[in-house]
């Protein structure tokens, strides 16, 4: 990722120009001309620290995941008294991010740089560490990677219907049944107990999630196959093979 500039630098003079030109007219209002403009600069100094609009675009990408991570970030709880509400809190900022900036969010979803996929795989981590506590409680009902792609989906796919929505038939009752629909898809009601009415499937989630990387009392073959062992129980409940 991009590391922080001085809001004075001709280059976060610039970002922050694009910024503005985006929110309030969209890509194309985003030229070099316009941009350069606004910042009170020298169309020039756009393709000296950007190379070209597209170039700048991913600059743009960059600032508002930078943006994005730290408002989810302040947000982190790392011993939540309530994962479930936790999932729900985090889901809400995402899609309230992506109502509120579209432009910058569907700028965001389509840059492909170095310093936004960083960014990306940072903010992929976060909900990941919030997924591996659900497990680790035995909330989760499905796999900890198809609950990380269920939360994403419907995440941006509220965030797409409400867009592509006449402003006057949007209802915000969309976003909470849809959040709602997410949280009943991927966690259980009450949190699993372990040998009773769940099976072995949650345990098994349980256990591996709280399992330390560096078990010192296991080799490394037999944490590859207890991982292997609790893998396949949390996909389908089955006994591990003899």
């Amino acid at each position: 990722m991009a590391t922080r500039e001085s809001p004075d630098s001709p280059r976060r003079r610039i970002v922050d120009a694009a910024v503005a030109l985006l929110e309030s007219g969209g890509p194309d209002a985003v030229s070099t001309r316009a941009v350069a403009a606004a910042a009170g600069m020298q169309p020039p100094a756009i393709y000296r620290l950007f190379g070209d609009k597209e170039g700048l675009l991913e600059a743009v990408a960059e600032h508002g995941y930078a943006q994005f991570l730290e408002r989810k970030r302040a947000q982190l709880d790392p011993a939540p008294l309530d994962p479930v509400q936790e999932l729900r809190c985090g889901w809400d900022m995402v899609v309230e991010f992506g109502v509120s900036r579209p432009e910058l969010f569907a700028v965001m979803n389509r840059a492909t740089g170095r310093g936004s996929d960083a960014a990306h795989r940072a903010g992929l981590e976060i909900l990941q560490g919030r997924v591996r506590r659900l497990a680790a409680g035995g909330w989760l009902r499905v796999d900890e990677e198809l609950a990380a792609q269920i939360i994403r989906a419907t995440g941006l796919g509220a965030v797409t219907t409400w867009h592509s929505t006449p402003a006057d038939r949007r209802d915000p009752e969309l976003l909470t049944v849809l959040r709602e629909s997410m949280v009943a898809a991927v966690t259980r009601a009450e949190p699993a107990v372990p040998a009773a009415e769940s099976g072995p499937a949650a345990a098994a989630r349980a256990l591996r999630a709280a399992l330390p990387d560096d078990a010192d009392v296991l080799s490394d073959a037999e944490q590859r196959l207890l991982l292997e062992w609790l893998t396949r129980l949390a996909a389908d409940g089955g006994a591990p093979p003899a």
